[in-house]
């Protein structure tokens, strides 16, 4: 499998027993695995676990997931597996941002007096949206988790109101790598006046940090931030994971991320999900083709105007036309801009990025608009109005499959 060469997208690959992992080298947690539960209460069953097997429990799942992660020896893995109460047992996966990705194309930006509006941002109408991303006035009332790296809890263009540490100990869900503030900037930037500006424009921000700062984690660790997401979806709207990936799609019972997903969607959840950036088919990319969350691919877009016309400015791509890097397929529902975006940065910055993690928080940013403005919709119904409202304004559909999806437009929302 090639190396993306892209920034802000977590890769996967496949191990035997379709357990999903990093991608070069591929590694399984060594010794630690995830137990869905049948029945039981999951923090009771698995301290009689750690007391009858010597399970050494990590984490504990109540809500997207019942079950625990642990780290158990094969004779307790045989055990734990007979117990009537247990679903299954899967051996967990490290995962980790591909260096390369967090590399390429990633180009420092210094604030400037006055605020911009990226390109990305006029390109899909948010500044022409009943909120007016731009006008210094703007500001929604929605809330949304940005499930990555964490999120700068310092920055001054970001509203984070709380979060969660799924990685390592402690409390500590700032943002050490940049992957997750640069997203929840394109999401939620403040309307003002000073660095960028986001599609929902000041929304409170939950930075669940299911990656170090090196961009290390595991699925258990992502299971994590889907299950405190979960626990909270009568708050939480929208969630984006700008994280993509080679494994086997699942199913609602797999026992894994699946099963945490589809859960939390039931709960009420919207879930975006970058499609990835192998220029393959989304079919072969988890969660971007799961049915539950919206797949988002990416526009290659320099000037915030269709037509084609921009020259490339951090990319050799053309204006207005589907990324080169983007996956593609019927698991995508929409495209939005993915490349050379700028947004927030660690340490209060600003940066330029690309990448279908880049182009996910644009749709996240309309999920919340919608949300705000809807506030009983269904996860079903925020997806049926983000694709339906789509226009079909851009150059290419060399996507592929040639398959021209729905370019994301909020302008009127």
């Amino acid at each position: 499998m090639l190396r993306s060469v892209f920034a802000g997208v977590l890769m996967l690959t496949l191990l035997p027993g379709g357990v999903a992992a990093a991608q070069a080298p591929a590694r399984l947690a060594a010794g630690v695995y995830i137990v869905t539960l049948a029945g039981g209460e999951p923090a009771a069953v698995a301290a009689e676990h750690a007391r009858n097997h010597g399970a050494a429990i990590e984490r504990v799942y109540a809500h997207a997931l019942a079950g625990y992660a642990a780290r158990l020896s094969p004779r307790a893995v045989r055990a734990i597996a007979r117990d009537p109460r247990v679903a299954s047992v899967v051996a967990d996966q490290r995962v980790a941002l591909d260096p390369d990705e967090m590399a390429f194309g990633i180009a420092a930006e210094a604030a400037t007096t006055g605020q911009r509006i990226p390109t990305g941002i006029r390109r899909v109408g948010a500044d022409r949206s009943r909120t007016r991303s731009g006008d210094g006035r703007g500001g929604v009332s929605v809330d949304v988790a940005v499930i990555d790296t964490g999120i700068d809890r310092d920055h001054p263009d970001l509203n984070v109101v709380g979060g969660v540490n799924c990685v390592g100990r402690g409390s500590n869900y700032d943002d050490g790598n940049g992957h997750g503030t640069h997203v929840a900037g394109t999401i939620a930037a403040r309307d003002n006046g000073r660095g960028v500006v986001g599609v929902a424009p000041g929304a409170r921000l939950h930075a669940v940090r299911v990656l170090d700062s090196q961009g290390n984690g595991s699925f258990s660790s992502i299971i994590c931030g889907v299950d405190w997401v979960t626990a909270r979806a009568g708050v939480i709207e929208v969630a984006n994971m700008s994280l993509a990936g080679f494994a086997p799609t699942g199913h609602c019972r797999d026992g894994g991320l699946h099963e945490a997903v589809c859960d939390s969607v039931k709960a009420g959840v919207t879930y975006v999900v970058a499609a990835g950036n192998e220029r393959v088919n989304a079919s072969r990319i988890v969660p971007a083709s799961y049915d539950q969350v919206i797949t988002v691919s990416a526009l290659a877009d320099f000037d915030g105007r269709s037509g084609g016309r921009a020259r490339p400015t951090c990319s050799y791509d053309r204006d207005d036309t589907f990324a080169d890097f983007s996956n593609y397929g019927a698991d995508v529902d929409v495209v939005a801009p993915g490349v050379c975006i700028l947004s927030t940065y660690r340490g209060g910055g600003y940066q330029t990025m690309s990448g279908t993690s880049m182009a996910s928080p644009h749709v996240a940013g309309a999920a919340a608009l919608y949300r705000a403005r809807n506030r009983g919709a269904t996860p079903q119904r925020v997806q049926a109005a983000l694709t339906g409202a789509g226009s079909s304004s851009w150059t290419s559909s060399d996507d592929g499959d040639r398959t021209k999806e729905p370019l994301l437009d909020v302008s009127g929302m």
